[in-house]
């Protein structure tokens, strides 16, 4: 088992997909053990510290990466299958900010109404109990909710030399903010330049379904990532598949148009996949399908088509690379 490790220096953080080099190869089926930052690049730490006086944009979102695969080249798909998400901290934070989110004035919605306040919220993350601790700034009350790590970024560089700020989430991937993305599953991402450049940052301890405020449970994380190339296979949007589940990713805006493409592709994949009739295939997603929001405050809006496999007959996606990618994780996990 091929097994690399990286922690990233402040200073080798990224904030763009493409416009810069790799900071390593990797090889096919190998297992990477990284460190990410949390979106404000830890620099937030107390209720006091704003991001607004703390933090430098566009020095936000940090990623950790890219890195290179070998063989990758446009056309392709790389896997990634992440075998584990451990919060690296004990403490993670949450904010509103004046003009971003989903219930304010923004630079493309104005309104004459004044800003909401910049707040900062410290949540307690206990790994052991498998919790966070919330509580409000402007009262006594304080909950547990579970713990439910993810990543809110993950993608690779984009085609024709662009480079893409770390906050937006398009066809490479990027904030795409979803939920679903989890330890158990595997992301799946069209390859537009050679190698394929991905980055993995923007970790979670947990977020509600469309990241409202513009902020989830922001934390760094210690992340196991198994990686595998399909040669061959175009991906057109970002996909994910767990277990039980084909996922299909969408990123635009109006909202209505992230889930016209989600639901696209998921209808697409699902023909595919099993030699339906397009229109077939639409009329099953319609039946079956889920939509959960992946985030409605970004430079773009993400949702995400989710349909279970049973319904399909379990077909074998991207030539079964989940169940390998996950046997893979799991002979990891069994051997530390």
């Amino acid at each position: 088992m091929n097994v690399v490790s990286y922690r990233p220096r402040p200073e080798e953080l990224s904030y763009t997909f493409g416009g810069r080099p790799a900071v390593g190869r990797i090889t096919p089926g190998t297992i990477l053990e990284i460190y990410t930052e949390d979106c404000f690049g830890g620099r937030v730490r107390g209720p006091e510290d704003l991001p607004s006086q703390v933090c430098e944009f566009p020095y936000l979102n940090p990623v950790t990466g890219p890195f290179h695969v070998e063989g990758a080249e446009p056309g392709d798909t790389i896997a990634l299958h992440f075998v584990s998400i451990e919060p690296a901290r004990d403490w993670a934070v949450s904010t509103t900010f004046p003009h971003f989110g989903a219930l304010t004035t923004t630079h493309t919605t104005a309104m004459l109404h004044p800003p909401l306040d910049e707040v900062v919220w410290m949540y307690d993350v206990d790994v052991e109990k498998g919790v966070v601790r919330y509580h409000a700034r402007r009262g006594d009350f304080s909950v547990e909710m579970p713990l439910d790590p993810m990543h809110g970024t993950v993608g690779v560089a984009p085609a024709a030399f662009e480079s893409r700020m770390t906050i937006t989430p398009d066809a490479h991937g990027g904030n795409m903010d979803t939920p679903e993305l989890r330890a158990g599953v595997t992301l799946y991402l069209g390859v537009n330049v050679e190698g394929g450049l991905f980055s993995v940052g923007d970790g979670h301890c947990r977020q509600g379904h469309g990241e409202v405020c513009g902020t989830a449970v922001e934390a760094a994380m210690n992340t196991v990532v198994a990686v595998e190339l399909v040669k061959g296979v175009a991906t057109p949007w970002p996909r994910l598949e767990d277990d039980d589940h084909l996922m299909a990713t969408g990123s635009a805006r109006p909202l209505e148009d992230a889930y016209r493409i989600s639901q696209h592709d998921l209808v697409t994949w699902t023909a595919s996949l099993t030699g339906l009739d397009t229109l077939d295939a639409y009329q099953l997603v319609s039946q079956g399908g889920e939509a959960p929001v992946g985030n409605v405050v970004d430079t773009n809006y993400t949702m995400v088509a989710k349909l279970p496999k049973a319904y399909l007959g379990r077909p074998e996606a991207y030539e079964s690379a989940h169940a390998r990618l996950r046997a893979l994780g799991e002979r990891y996990l069994t051997s530390r």
